[in-house]
């Protein structure tokens, strides 16, 4: 594992900040590499062991702590735009063009990393040979109000910063240590999510399921069937309206929000790198 940084340039939302990266690198040259979109609250750390798996397998992993995350700059629970996410992910590709010249490209993305990864998709997936998204926020846990809508709205203008959700820790997985360790971790944030970034969080999941049917590359949708987080109809409605020829849906009964810290996590993770392996070969 390695880190460095990363910094948003002039006419992003989030222009200057710094955001840390990380990546992992295999033993021998990779034949492709991964760019990791995390969830919300998070950060990249928390996903060494899928990233060990994945340089097992040979691959390169990088990642990218989004605006407002782990060690990056922002403000946790807030953000002037969605797309300071976006732009990151743009910077992150930059630099893995760098470092890795023609090497095929796979971007993975879980819950909000999922939607940053579908709207990343939409305007540069001719920069990959193929996706995979666990867990996607598309569509919301429990649908808003008109009311919460509203308000949301209205908070979002004139008071961006005010705390108007939580999420529940315990709908992260099922296993009692892994709940514990998010709780207890430093870079994670606990907060209420701010005005601003509810109101630009609900922008984003509209402007992703309006805009599925542009994506047309290979994509892999895995999602827990128990999900309280995000709702698994999010990965169906993009099952059902991408127009990749090439899509697959897997929902695994009875799994939380996050997957790949699920006991039955190496499992889901031998079907994401199989996955991973069949359209590397093939591109």
């Amino acid at each position: 594992m390695a880190t460095g940084a990363i910094v948003l340039p002039a006419g992003s939302a989030g222009a200057g900040a710094a955001l840390h990266v990380t990546h992992w690198l295999p033993a021998t040259a990779p034949k492709a590499v991964v760019l990791l979109a995390h969830g919300y609250a998070e950060h990249a750390g928390r996903y060494a062991h899928v990233a060990k798996r994945l340089t097992d397998a040979g691959y390169a992993v990088y990642a990218v702590d989004h605006w407002g995350h782990g060690r990056s700059d922002g403000t946790p629970g807030f953000v002037p735009r969605f797309s300071a996410f976006t732009d990151g992910m743009a910077e992150l590709l930059t630099l893995v063009e760098v470092n890795h010249g023609d090497t095929p490209r796979l971007l993975l993305g879980h819950s909000m990393g999922g939607l940053i990864a579908t709207l990343f998709l939409i305007g540069h997936q001719q920069a990959f040979v193929a996706a995979a998204l666990s867990g996607p926020a598309i569509v919301p846990g429990a649908p808003p109000s008109r009311f919460t809508v509203w308000i949301s709205r209205f908070l979002s203008r004139f008071f961006p910063r005010l705390g108007v959700l939580s999420l529940d820790a315990n709908g992260v997985s099922r296993d009692p240590a892994v709940v514990a360790a998010y709780l207890a971790d430093p870079l994670v944030y606990t907060g209420k999510i701010g005005a601003r970034l509810g109101k630009e969080f609900m922008d984003a999941m509209a402007a992703a399921q309006a805009g599925a049917p542009k994506i047309r590359l290979p994509i892999l949708l895995q999602h827990g069937e128990a999900d309280s987080l995000a709702s698994a109809e999010g990965s169906q409605y993009l099952f059902d309206h991408v127009s990749s020829a090439d899509k697959t849906l897997k929902i695994y009964p009875g799994l939380f929000h996050e997957i790949y810290n699920e006991p039955e996590r190496d499992a889901v993770l031998d079907d994401l790198i199989g996955w991973f392996d069949a359209h590397v070969a093939e591109g």
